[in-house]
Formats: structure tokens, sequence, C-alpha cells
């Protein structure tokens, strides 16, 4: 008889029900690995893991005692109410639907919060799908699908290990990629996309890196009055894209 992983919430405890779940297929969100454990055991599992794109996190025991009061052997996964979509794939998608293909392609947004609002703005306007980064990046967890009202399980969103490389992979593909950044001197109103395109939004302290900003066919800016140096970047990006896709909605 096949035992279901055992779970609390969204978490998955243990080297066995993990293991069960990866042999199952689940999509998982992330997975927390006590820091000092280097056996042969771990080493395999992160080969399997980064095989997938699932995040892994080293983590002192301490941090993992905090989730749980249960025997979890060094390691808890998370798993992820969405099934993430492979790039290729995305773009094969957005390609034969015959409409205009927009993807949103975050580098390194963090916040939770950020992720659930730009997902949403992104169904709302039409976008083609995500494009994420899978570590150092927001999880795709119940908080971010609970924040995105939903958005998250009707958008596709695909998780990728090197923004600037799948930034690479995309312009390859006839994408324009048009980079975000209030550093940039070009206003966006002077920016109308191709009928395929990319907007590429930086995380909230540091912006687009050097490595994704160089990808950039284009790189625009919003114009403001204000002293404010910035704008949140769920913000930045739902102005970004009523700007590229709103006339569509009209």
């Amino acid at each position: 008889m096949n035992r279901k992983p055992r779970r609390q919430d969204d978490r998955i405890i243990g080297w066995h029900p993990i293991q069960e779940a990866l042999d199952a297929g689940m999509e998982l969100a992330r997975v927390l690995l006590q820091r000092d454990a280097k056996d042969d055991r771990t080493r395999m599992l992160v080969k399997v893991l980064r095989d997938r794109r699932i995040p892994i996190q080293r983590v002192p025991r301490e941090r993992l005692d905090r989730i749980t009061k249960k025997n979890h052997q060094g390691i808890i996964a998370f798993s992820s109410p969405i099934t993430f979509t492979p790039l290729e794939e995305l773009v094969q998608q957005g390609f034969e639907s015959g409409n205009r293909v927009l993807l949103v392609v975050l580098d390194g947004v963090t916040d939770v919060g950020n992720l659930g609002a730009i997902a949403r703005s992104a169904e709302c306007f039409g976008a083609t799908g995500l494009v994420l980064q899978d570590h150092h990046a927001a999880p795709v967890n119940e908080d971010a699908v609970k924040t995105s009202s939903g958005a998250l399980l009707r958008i596709p969103v695909s998780r990728v290990p090197d923004i600037s490389k799948a930034l690479r992979y995309l312009g390859q593909c006839g994408l324009e990629r048009i980079g975000l950044s209030e550093k940039a001197e070009l206003p966006l109103t002077h920016c109308t996309a191709s009928d395929a395109a990319c907007l590429v939004l930086g995380d909230e302290e540091h912006g687009i890196s050097m490595d994704s900003w160089a990808q950039c066919d284009v790189h625009a800016t919003i114009a403001m009055r204000g002293s404010t140096g910035s704008l949140n970047v769920s913000v930045a990006a739902g102005i970004g894209l009523h700007h590229l896709l709103g006339e569509i909605q009209a």
C-alpha cells in the first residue's frame, strides 16, 4: 500500500515522505535542508532537486526545530499550490495562442505580497505568463496565491535557475525584452511593445541585475514628478502592464 507523504498544511516532513512526494511527481515550492548535512544521501537529493529546479535553502537545525516539533530528520519541504510550466513550453503556448505574447519576468523579487500583486495585475491585463527565478526569490505559496486573488492559479508560471540566461533565450525566440527601472532615461510612454515581448522587473532594493539589464533591448522608466526615488515594484508592474497591454482591454 502506498503511503501519503506526512504533511502539516503545506509542509512535508522527513526524508521518506519527501522522497515519496518527488517520486509521485509532486510540485515542491522549496526545500529546507540542515546546513551541516553532507552525506551521500544528501548529495543525491540535492542533485535531484537542482535537476527539477526546486529551490534549496541550507538552514541551521534550530530553524527546522521552530517549524515543527516532529522528527524532521534535518529536512522539511513545502508543497507548491501550482504546477510550473517549462519556459520553452510557456513561449510555445504564447505563440500558438495567436494573441500578443507578453511575459512578465521577475529578477529576484523577494516579497510574497509583491509577487501576488504582480501576478494579479499580469492576469488582469492578459499577460501570457510569469517567469520567476528558482532561488533568492519569493516562493509561490498559499500566501502568494491569496494575495494574487487566485491569479497565480490561472496564469502560467515558469521557474528558471538563471534570469539572465532565460532572457537570452527569450531574445533568441524573438521576444523584445523591456527592462523597467528608475535608472533608465527613456520614458515608458515612448515605448510600444511588439507582438512578442517581455516586461522585466527587478528586486525591491537593487532593481534588475546587471547581467539581466544587459540582456534587455529597451531600458525604460516611469516618469514621476514627486521626490520619492522609486515606486513599489508591484505598482511599477501594474503601470507597465497597463501601458503595454491596456489598449487590448479598451
